[in-house]
């Protein structure tokens, strides 16, 4: 019998769930698993009566209820340490890069919103989006640099992916020019098995949840 249940969003376009589902995989933690499509905006109403704070991802596990993608991430990586880098100073820095990630980028994530199903090249380049765009190539150069890659603290897949997995899905989806050093990062991120089952299972979901603000953007 599972020790709780994760709630998350369509697959298809909630970033933030994505977080939450990648560590919680990554961490093995034996929940049930509940979809619940999204309406957009907000405007999910049976949230309301689910997650405290009315959004996705909310984990509860063995007694524990958590319902930020950080508080899911810091609580996956106590029951699976290895989720963050063993080295102290290397730990401290994806720690840094990761809450950069959950606190910051807001004019990606509006010019660029995540849709795995569809393909936008060319579209949404506001200069404030581009210049999220720049900082974020800036982290994943300088962490690959220093670790070595293919992901950002070395060859293995840690919370810091997950948290700027969804932005991989972004530029993938949207097309903005990026380096070679991340394409190579998105192609690696594309590939880890957890990220290539999340892009299979949204693929999967009903038509009838699809968002026309999300497949006809302006």
């Amino acid at each position: 019998m599972a020790k709780g249940r994760l709630v998350i969003g369509t697959k298809r376009y909630s970033s933030w769930s994505l977080r939450g589902w990648l560590a919680v995989r990554l961490a093995g933690l034996d929940v049930e698993e509940v979809v619940i499509p999204l309406a957009g905006g907000g405007g999910t109403t049976a949230l309301k009566t689910i997650s405290p704070n009315g959004m996705v991802p909310y984990l509860e596990h063995d007694g524990a209820r958590l319902w930020e993608s950080v508080a899911i991430a810091e609580y996956c990586a106590e029951q699976a340490p290895g989720l963050w880098p063993a080295d102290r100073v290397a730990r401290a820095h994806a720690r840094s890069v990761a809450a950069e990630m959950h606190a910051g980028f807001r004019a990606l994530r509006m010019a660029m919103p995540m849709n795995l199903g569809r393909s936008f090249p060319g579209q949404g380049r506001t200069p404030e989006a581009l210049a999220d765009i720049a900082r974020i190539e800036a982290i994943w150069a300088e962490c690959r640099a220093q670790h070595g890659g293919p992901f950002l603290f070395g060859a293995g897949f840690t919370l810091a992916d997950a948290m700027y997995a969804p932005v991989v899905a972004r530029f993938i989806t949207w097309q903005p020019e990026l380096s070679a050093g991340t394409h190579a990062y998105l192609e690696a991120v594309r590939a880890h098995p957890l990220v290539a089952r999340w892009y299979a299972e949204a693929a999967a979901e009903p038509a009838a949840w699809l968002l026309d603000k999300y497949e006809n953007p302006a």
